[in-house]
C-alpha cells in the first residue's frame, strides 16, 4: 500500500505531508476501458468453451441405483443392467474416448447392457460421413464383455439410415430391437425386454413392439425408448421400467437457467427419475454431444442399475 492512501485516512496530516515531502497527490485508478472489457470477455468466453469442450465433455460419471420392480422374479433380483446412450461418434466423441467408456462398463461386471440409440450423427458432416463411422463405433462397441446385450435406434441412426447402424451392430454380436421384444429367461422365469421403435422419425409402433406373449402374463417388463417424453404412451402398456436417452440431459447447464436447448419429445423429462401410473422412467445423459463439442454441468453418464 503506498504512503499517500495510509497517510489520507488521517485527517489535517495528508496535505501536510504531501507537501513536505514533495509527492503529487494520489492517481485515479485506472480506467476499465470499452477494449479491456472485451477483451476481458473474451478471455473468460475462450476459457469457458476450452472447458466445456475439453475437460467437462471427457468427465465421464457413473450413475448408480437401485430399482423396485414389484413384478420382477426372484430369479432375476440383484441383476445389474447397465445403461449408455448417445454415443455421436465422431461428431464429436473420438475413438479414444468411447474405447474408455467400453472399459468403464466391463469394470461394472453387469448382467446385461443396453444402449438406447443415436450411435452416429446427421450433422454437421453429413450423411455419408456418419455412414462411413458407424462400423467403427460398432466395433468399438463389441469390446464390451457382457453378452447379454442389446440397441435401439434413435431419431439421429433412421436419418443416416437404419440399415448403416443396424448392419454394422448386428455382424459385432450387438442385435438392435425395432419395435421388437425379447424375453430373458432365467430359472424358468422371464423378464421381458421391449425395444420401441423411433418416435421424431416415424419408426414408433408400440401396439407392435409390446405384442410379444407374455403381454398378459403379468410378467415384468423393461423397456427401451430412445425419446423420454413418450412416457406416457409407453404407460398405457404396463412397463415396468423405461429407460431413454436422447435430451442429453440438456448438454450445457448454465447455473439457475433450467436447459436452453432440448430436443423435440425431449423437453418434458429431461434427466434422471420419473413416474407415470405404472411405469418408472430413467433419462440418460448420454456420452457425446451435438451442435457443438461442449458439455458444461451435464457430465456423459454410464448407469447401472440393480434391479430389486
Amino acid at each position: 500500500m503506498n504512503q499517500t492512501a495510509t497517510l489520507e485516512s488521517v485527517p489535517g496530516q495528508a496535505s501536510f505531508r504531501n507537501a513536505e515531502a514533495g509527492t503529487a497527490p494520489p492517481q485515479a485508478g485506472r480506467r476499465l476501458t470499452r477494449r479491456h472489457f472485451v477483451a476481458l470477455t473474451a478471455a473468460s468466453l475462450g476459457g469457458l468453451a476450452l472447458y466445456a469442450g475439453e475437460i467437462s465433455r471427457h468427465e465421464l460419471s457413473v450413475e448408480e441405483h437401485t430399482v423396485h420392480l414389484p413384478r420382477l422374479p426372484d430369479a432375476f433380483r440383484g441383476m445389474r443392467v447397465v445403461q449408455i446412450s448417445d454415443f455421436h461418434y465422431t461428431e464429436y466423441t473420438e475413438p479414444y474416448f468411447l474405447q474408455r467408456v467400453v472399459r468403464q462398463v466391463n469394470r461394472l461386471q453387469p448382467d446385461l447392457v443396453v444402449l438406447t440409440g443415436d450411435f452416429v450423427s446427421f450433422g454437421p458432416w453429413g450423411h455419408a460421413y456418419a455412414r462411413r463411422h458407424a462400423p467403427g463405433c460398432a466395433a468399438i462397441l463389441s469390446g464390451i464383455e457382457c453378452p447379454l446385450r442389446y440397441a435401439i435406434l434413435g431419431n439421429h441412426d433412421v436419418v443416416v439410415g437404419s440399415k448403416y447402424v443396424v448392419g454394422p451392430l448386428k455382424d459385432h454380436g450387438i442385435p438392435t430391437l425395432v419395435n421388437q421384444s425379447v424375453a430373458l429367461e432365467r430359472d424358468g422365469r422371464r423378464l421381458w425386454l421391449v425395444g420401441v421403435g423411433d418416435v421424431c422419425e416415424q419408426q414408433y409402433d408400440a401396439a407392435q413392439a409390446f405384442s410379444h406373449p407374455g403381454r398378459n402374463s403379468g410378467e415384468a417388463i423393461i423397456t427401451l425408448m430412445h425419446e423420454p417424453d413418450v412416457l406416457p404412451q409407453i404407460a398405457a402398456y404396463n412397463a415396468d421400467l423405461m429407460l431413454s436417452g436422447h435430451t442429453h440431459g440438456g448438454q450445457v447447464r448454465i447455473p439457475f437457467l433450467p436447459p436452453i436447448i432440448l430436443p423435440p419429445y425431449g423437453r418434458r423429462y429431461v434427466e434422471g427419475f420419473f413416474r407415470y401410473g405404472p411405469t418408472q422412467l430413467y433419462v440418460n445423459r448420454g456420452i457425446g454431444a451435438v451442435g457443438l463439442p461442449f458439455r458444461f454441468r451435464c457430465p456423459p453418464e454410464i448407469t447401472l442399475f440393480h434391479l430389486v
